[in-house]
């Protein structure tokens, strides 16, 4: 492979990454926030009536709109690419190690062991993309 090659196949191995840890973390985000007490019942069978629950999972839809917007930024503008990446591991990192516990401790989830899969892969696509030379990720 050329030198010409390999900055355009790493810039679209990074930008993918992030696009899509971003489109599935503000999709996620959109689902616990915009509408808990009707989508919660439907999407994960329990009902949200207390306003406590509900601050609370529009909080946590407040967090993942932040982190996907930010791992935008990190697409569009190269200064916080890195950074943008090492949220995003830690973020998947985060909820994977928390998927782990519960499988451990409560059972397996059929509806989350997608996610925990989906979660390491992207913690680890995204610790591959940080290890990659610095010259090979110039985006500019």
């Amino acid at each position: 492979m050329s030198n010409q090659e390999k900055p355009v196949k790493v810039r679209n191995s990074i930008i993918l990454h992030l696009a899509i840890s971003a489109a599935i973390v503000i999709v996620v985000g959109l689902i616990y926030g915009i509408y808990p007490s009707k989508i919660m019942p439907l999407v994960f069978d329990f009902k949200v009536e207390s306003l406590e629950l509900k601050n609370m999972l529009r909080a946590i839809m407040g967090l993942y709109l932040g982190l996907g917007i930010y791992w935008v930024i990190g697409i569009i503008k190269p200064a916080h690419w890195r950074t943008a990446t090492l949220t995003n591991v830690i973020f998947m990192g985060g909820l994977a190690f928390g998927r782990t516990i519960s499988t451990l401790f409560d059972g397996i989830s059929e509806q989350f062991t997608t996610a925990l899969v989906l979660e390491i892969l992207l913690m680890i696509w995204g610790i591959q993309n940080l290890k990659k030379d610095k010259r090979s990720i110039s985006i500019n």
